[in-house]
């Protein structure tokens, strides 16, 4: 029964099974004597206002109040006065002139709206102020009836 035949890696397995046998057992007592390394106080978080965490708990007294009216979960409503007039102005953010299209970003709302080269009265090139109509295209909205600013 002499173990003298075993090989290096054989007696290495046998060696860290045996310690990972024991290192169980004693966590096993420490759990049954109370001595428990980590409690669940160690393990709360707390997020503070400016969004890290921190093992501390948050100072009630910097804790904002925050009205449910407040919160706005679907886009903000359109006003009806930039509804009303059809005619928009913007500035051609870019164009190609060999294919014939490019984008319109409006003024006021700050979007970019398609334009081809049929729906211009002017010619026109990058960085033009322009006046336009915005229609219902295939796509999306298309911008027609554009003319340069002077």
């Amino acid at each position: 029964m002499s173990r003298s035949q075993e090989s290096f890696n054989k007696k290495e397995v046998r060696k860290k099974k045996e310690k990972k046998r024991k290192d169980k057992a004693e966590k096993r007592l420490a759990r049954k004597d109370g001595e428990s390394s980590s409690s669940l106080d160690d393990m709360i978080a707390y997020v503070d206002q400016h969004g890290n965490i921190t093992d501390t708990p948050p100072d009630p007294s910097l804790k904002e109040e925050i009205k449910v009216e407040d919160i706005q979960i679907a886009p903000p409503k359109r006003d009806s006065a930039e509804d009303n007039n059809p005619i928009k102005t913007g500035t051609v953010t870019f164009f190609n002139d060999s294919k014939g299209y490019g984008f319109i970003k409006e003024a006021i709302r700050k979007e970019d709206v398609f334009v081809h080269i049929n729906n211009c009265i002017d010619e026109i090139k990058e960085g033009n102020l322009v006046n336009f109509e915005v229609e219902r295209g295939p796509k999306g909205f298309t911008a027609v009836n554009v003319k340069i600013v002077k």
